[in-house]
């Protein structure tokens, strides 16, 4: 049988390295030749296993203590606690690697090869909450901008009044699993390497039912349906959600529901455009309003609002009205964004357009700058063309 190496040597540290300096250098070793990431590979088994013995020694002071003074000596004879002297058994083993990456169930060793201890609840017969939901609701633009009240039928899962949420029948109850005598839990594989499974039977509880309750079918839980009152604050949008607490799916064995989280969706208005809490709105004006100035009315949130255009306000002028957008009930009011467009009167009569022929006989270009600048623009671009032509010709 080959002599056992030096434990430091084994880890690769000195004889004064702290106990961080002996847990990082295992921690590398047990990484790199752990059997998970080397399937069939004896050689490095037998190095994972002979690492594991160095820091069950090392990382304890008082075997450290007598390891320093006897050397393997220490723990031959049923002296010891290593590997070496009977072996240790999973939970050991758990324990260890548990203290060495954070704690068991704590996503540390067990977690990152799969041992599925840590998805096992502690108690699988203590009350369990219930699940949280969700409930998409489409609202019209003005509730969401105003807020209201509204009525939510949905149908939740909720505990079993016949059973109590406990699954079992009256007369029945829950026994210990046979297949994992309790822990949720079974072993696969063989030797130092094995695999730690939600067990098939009881789905990782622990217990079986005896004789599950008819009315819920052993599961703890009915469906039955809901009406839950739900006010809807002013300045919500799309994409909001609102919590409810308790009013989610119920819990089993006692436990409290869970909360039930409400999606808005907000329908588009036919006035108004929104961007978070500010607003947009086309203002149809007459052409001749825009060019003599005058009012006009705005429709905002807190009803109409007067502008007042000055003379020759331009087609697609936006004026800015600030404080008359929407109002968030976190706080805060976003403005509106009132754009001018023109409406071309139609369906004139017969003295009105003799009134707008006299009225463009009496104005010359100068009255139009934007036309004067859009023909210079376009007289430009053809001049362009044609010397390109004639470089062509």
């Amino acid at each position: 049988m080959a002599e056992k190496r030096d434990y430091y040597e084994v880890l690769g540290v000195a004889k004064t390295a702290t106990a961080d300096e002996i847990k990082s250098a295992y921690r590398k070793l047990a990484m790199k030749y752990h059997p998970d990431r080397n399937p069939g590979d004896k050689v490095a088994e037998e190095k994972f296993k002979e690492a594991a013995e160095a820091y069950d020694v090392l990382h304890d002071a008082e075997k450290r203590q007598r390891y320093d003074q006897f050397g393997h000596k220490a723990f031959e004879g049923g002296a010891g606690g290593g590997y070496g002297a009977g072996g240790m058994s999973m939970d050991d083993i758990f324990s260890m690697f548990g203290d060495l990456f954070g704690g068991r169930g704590g996503g540390g060793f067990e977690d990152f090869f799969g041992g599925g201890r840590a998805n096992r609840r502690e108690d699988p017969n203590a009350p369990q909450r219930g699940d949280d939901m969700t409930f998409r609701l489409d609202i019209d633009f003005d509730e969401a901008v105003f807020g209201s009240e509204r009525t939510i039928d949905i149908t939740l899962p909720a505990q079993c009044d016949e059973c109590g949420g406990t699954g079992a029948a009256k007369g029945s109850r829950r026994t210990t699993c046979p297949t994992c005598h309790g822990t949720g839990a079974v072993i696969s594989g063989g030797g130092f390497f094995q695999i730690r499974q939600s067990c098939p039977r009881c789905g990782g509880e622990g217990t079986i039912i005896e004789k599950p309750c008819r009315k819920c079918r052993g599961t703890g839980h009915v469906t039955k349906p809901q009406h839950i009152a739900l006010k809807i604050p002013q300045g919500v949008d799309s994409g909001s959600r609102l919590r409810l607490t308790g009013k989610g799916g119920g819990g089993v064995r006692g436990g409290e529901p869970g909360d039930l989280y409400v999606l808005i969706g907000v329908r588009e208005s036919e006035i108004f455009n929104r961007q978070g809490l500010d607003l947009g709105v086309d203002v149809p004006v007459s052409p001749i309003t825009a060019a003599l100035g005058g009012t006009v009315d705005v429709p905002t949130p807190d009803g109409m609002a007067q502008l007042k255009l000055p003379a020759g306000t331009p087609n697609g002028k936006v004026f800015r009205l600030r404080g008359k957008g929407v109002k968030s009930f976190r706080g805060g009011v976003g403005d509106l964004a009132a754009r001018i467009v023109f409406e071309v009167p139609v369906s004139l009569g017969k003295h009105q357009r003799e009134l707008l022929e006299q009225f463009q006989a009496s104005v010359d270009s100068a009255s139009f700058p934007q036309a004067q600048d859009f023909a210079r623009r376009a007289r430009t671009f053809f001049a362009h063309k044609e010397k390109l032509e004639a470089k062509k010709g």
